[in-house]
């Protein structure tokens, strides 16, 4: 972590640093709203998980939709359409405690969803091309860690003030998206615009041979939705955590993440992708099946706590995307990456919402399933991943060469 503020002193209008700040704007409302939605959604609304579900559902229309980034670089340029973003997505979580109805709740989720897939979607792709290959994964991983940080103290803020000043949701949204938006203008005025390296196409990418991280991003979005809806829903629902509780597994999460985080980075470097992706979806396999049957809450938390940990993993598939791609690809890709990853994400929060009705212990079985397909991809992944040498077969072996097109 002083390795970042050494960073921040030496160049502070670096790309880096701004991506940092873009990281600490975006966290400043997303960690309230994301500490908030479980418990706003079943003591204000009266939710239950086939709402929550919708409601997920709906969060994840405009990452189905994030392909469209790509025709919205044709007006903006990727840097400015980020900071309109990321504001965007600050308006909507500053709405939220104002509308306090069923309807209300999906509109505002559905207009903060938009600035948070259409920004995260810009943020992967402004950090792959500014971010140097040799020291992605660990300047990645600092990204991560000071998301955490930030993280943390929201949730520490939320825990120790929530009764002390008998906080109102409208208060905590209003907050955070005040918060968020106001960075954001900070961001827009004290930093210069960064040239891309190699030009982007301005146009839907689709090739043959990224095809094992498109099957990997779909898979990973339907991994995510276990965790984002479901594991906080089982705290709430079946192990009645208040918001202050809530905030305090938070905080644990954050916590760890600060540490560790910057380790994966540098871990990724050292071992590959292929190894660390296979570490996260072993251990995802144990996680959800425990899920599926735990009884105790601290067993329960300390599954939150470690499926959260994996999370960082994720770095992994960006980094390996960054070696196989063509630079004047990684817009468009990841444009397209957030629509695949959002195409699970759409369907299961509404499907598993039904089955938790009948049986939560099925959502997370199911859970485990996805996870072991995840974990057979993750073995195709070369050792030494380059554009040429994108997978190889679980005996080792590499496939037929196919065109780029």
């Amino acid at each position: 972590m002083f390795n970042i503020f050494k960073e921040i002193r030496a160049d502070w209008r670096s790309p880096f640093v701004f991506l940092l700040v873009l990281t600490v704007a975006s966290q400043l409302s997303f960690s309230v709203w994301w500490n908030l939605i479980n418990n706003f959604a079943v003591n204000t609304l009266d939710f239950t998980g086939q709402e929550i579900g919708i409601q997920q559902s709906i969060r994840e229309i405009p990452g189905l939709l994030a392909f469209t980034v790509v025709f919205m670089l044709l007006i903006f340029k990727e840097q400015t359409f980020a900071l309109m973003s990321l504001a965007l997505m600050g308006v909507g979580i500053a709405a939220t405690g104002y509308f306090p109805s069923s309807i209300g709740f999906y509109a505002t989720t559905l207009v903060m969803s938009f600035g948070f897939h259409y920004y995260e979607t810009l943020k992967q792709s402004l950090s792959l091309q500014w971010l140097p290959k040799k020291d992605a994964p660990a300047l990645l991983g600092k990204i991560l860690s000071v998301s955490s940080l930030v993280s943390l103290c929201i949730y520490g803020l939320i825990m120790l003030s929530w009764k002390t000043f008998d906080l109102s949701y409208k208060d905590l949204f209003l907050a955070g998206g005040i918060a968020s938006v106001a960075l954001t203008l900070f961001a827009a005025f004290a930093f210069p615009h960064y040239k891309a390296h190699v030009e982007q196409n301005k146009k839907l990418i689709l090739r043959k041979r990224y095809w094992l991280y498109y099957a990997l991003t779909f898979m990973s979005g339907a991994r995510r939705q276990i965790f984002t809806v479901f594991a906080g829903f089982l705290m709430v629902e079946r192990f009645n955590f208040d918001v202050h509780e809530v905030a305090g597994l938070f905080l644990i999460n954050g916590l760890i993440n600060i540490y560790v985080a910057p380790k994966i980075g540098s871990f990724i470097g050292r071992v590959g992708e292929r190894t660390a992706l296979t570490c996260e979806y072993a251990g995802l396999i144990i996680v959800f099946l425990s899920y599926a049957f735990v009884t105790n809450v601290y067993v329960a938390g300390t599954l939150y706590v470690v499926d959260h940990a994996f999370f960082a993993m994720a770095i992994a598939m960006k980094t390996y995307f960054q070696k196989i791609a063509d630079p004047a690809d990684i817009a468009p890709t990841s444009a397209v990456d957030f629509t695949i990853n959002h195409i699970a994400a759409v369907v299961i929060p509404v499907a598993f919402g039904a089955i938790w009705l009948y049986s939560p212990t099925m959502v997370f079985i199911a859970g485990a399933s996805m996870a072991v397909v995840s974990l057979i991809l993750s073995r195709m992944i070369p050792r030494h991943p380059e554009a040429g040498n994108e997978t190889v077969w679980i005996n080792g072996s590499r496939p037929q060469a196919v065109g780029a097109e």
